[in-house]
Formats: C-alpha cells, sequence, structure tokens
C-alpha cells in the first residue's frame, strides 16, 4: 500500500475564481480521492514547464515525485490522487503526457463574475504593489504580468485597471484550456459549468459521479450533500457591482470567449 497509486489521477482545472477551489472541497470529500490543494512545488515549478526551461525528462520526474511524496505524507498512497492548481490550465499538454490515463474537471464560469470576485482579492491590485508580500509560487503581490501575459502586452497588463487584469486572466486561462483539451479523449475531459453547479448541484453531483464511475452509495452522499452548500447568490453578481466602464473593458478584452461559451449575446 506504501507504493503511491498515480494511476488515472484527477486535475480539477479552471480560471481563478471559477469555483476549482469549492469543487475541490467537495471533490475531498470523496472516501476514494486523495485530493491536494495548490501543492506548492508544483505550482512554483509551473512557469519552468510551460516556458521550456526545464527538459521533458526532467518536469516528468519532478511533477510524479511530489505527487508520490504527497500521496505517501497523508497516508494515501492507495488512493486516486486529485489536486487543483489554476496554472495547470497552462499545462495540459504535459500532464496529458506524463499521466496518459488522467481526467480533467473543466469548471467554467462568467467571466464576469470571475473577474469581479478576482478583482476583489490582492493577488493582481495595483495597491498591492507596495505591500511586499508574494504568492506561493514566487510572483509578488501586484498588477505585476505573470508569465501567462503575452510579452508584447505586458507594459499594458501592469498599467490597466485591476478588472481588466482580472478579465484577461480569466481569458488566458479559458482559452488555454479549450484549446488543449480538444487533444484529450472524451472520456478524458469533463466540463461543468459554474452557474449549474450552483443551481443545481444535485443534477450535477449525479453527473460529475456518473463520470468518475463513484458508485458506492455513502460516496455518492457525501458528494451530493457537498454540493448543496454552493451559494448561487454568486451568480450575476456583476450586474449590479460593475460600472458601465468596467463592463466595456471585460468586453472589448474577452467579448469573443464570453460570446463563444454564451455568457455574452452576439451584436
Amino acid at each position: 500500500m506504501w507504493t503511491p497509486n498515480l494511476h488515472q489521477p484527477l486535475f480539477i482545472i479552471g480560471s481563478p475564481r471559477s469555483g476549482t477551489t469549492f469543487l475541490g472541497a467537495c471533490i475531498a470529500e470523496l472516501p476514494e480521492i486523495s485530493y491536494h490543494f495548490e501543492p506548492v512545488a508544483s505550482k512554483a515549478a509551473a512557469r519552468y514547464v510551460h516556458e521550456g526551461q526545464w527538459e521533458f525528462s526532467k518536469a516528468k520526474s519532478f511533477y510524479r515525485a511530489v505527487y508520490a511524496w504527497l500521496m505517501r505524507l497523508h497516508f494515501d498512497a492507495d488512493l486516486r490522487f486529485s489536486e487543483k492548481t489554476p496554472r495547470n490550465c497552462f499545462l495540459i499538454n504535459f500532464l496529458y503526457q506524463i499521466f496518459p490515463d488522467a481526467q480533467f474537471i473543466h469548471i467554467i464560469r462568467d467571466g464576469r463574475d470571475a473577474a469581479l470576485s478576482h478583482s476583489q482579492k490582492p493577488w493582481l491590485q495595483a495597491a498591492s504593489a507596495q505591500s511586499g508580500k508574494r504568492e506561493s509560487s514566487g510572483y509578488r503581490y501586484g498588477p505585476y504580468a505573470r508569465f501567462w501575459v503575452e510579452p508584447e502586452r505586458k507594459d499594458e497588463f501592469e498599467t490597466t485597471s485591476d478588472i481588466h487584469r482580472c478579465i484577461w486572466a480569466w481569458r488566458r486561462h479559458t482559452e488555454s484550456i479549450l484549446a488543449q483539451s480538444k487533444n484529450l479523449p472524451r472520456a478524458q475531459y469533463y466540463e461543468l459549468r459554474y452557474e449549474a453547479f450552483v443551481t443545481c448541484p444535485h443534477e450535477e453531483a449525479d453527473r460529475l459521479l456518473n463520470y468518475l464511475n463513484i458508485v458506492q452509495f455513502s460516496s455518492r452522499e457525501r458528494l451530493h450533500e457537498a454540493f448543496a452548500r454552493a451559494n448561487s447568490q454568486s451568480v450575476g453578481r456583476w450586474k449590479d457591482a460593475l460600472t458601465p466602464e468596467q463592463v466595456k473593458q471585460i468586453e472589448q478584452e474577452a467579448g469573443p470567449m464570453l460570446q463563444a461559451l454564451g455568457y455574452l449575446q452576439g451584436s
């Protein structure tokens, strides 16, 4: 039982503030799953893998070693490994290469609500620039370009509004997932809409449980109970909280993606 089980790992992916944390906490309720929230080691390594600074063999060995260590640390070696880290949105092809039987759960949220929620956190806020705080991955809090920002737009990212940076983050994470998911077999990629998740929790719990092939009644009951704690009042908050100018910035940056996902009607 001390040989870590890295068969069919489960990755929860989605842009920041799209419900990945809550979904991960729900998945953690399943006794079949060994769930890990944003492991610091793999979170910090993401930029090096994405930018090609590490050779594939080194990156593969690193990730497998980190995940195996986490399984041993938590005495979960015989369970199914799962983690959520937003930066995995940019590493799907890599993760699929090293774990060809992996499954990915993509939670999608209206970018306007996600950006609003993100903008209320200190991570990308201009006001955090002098805080001296850093993310666990090493980036300073504030309006500083992360590895996923287009190099030619770095200055724009660092001087624009908070809400613009946050919808930018939503667009980049979401478009990266959608592009890479095309390479995945259908049985290994699952989409869950945040809005359905919080408004129809029991229906969505059944769908996800069926996808994960979890049949134990007690396990299914646990996920139903966890999903039922979702807050439906978080849907559509942007309508009252965002100014017309902020909505305009959002649509200029991410209008095509919002429209493609059905959140924005075409003109």
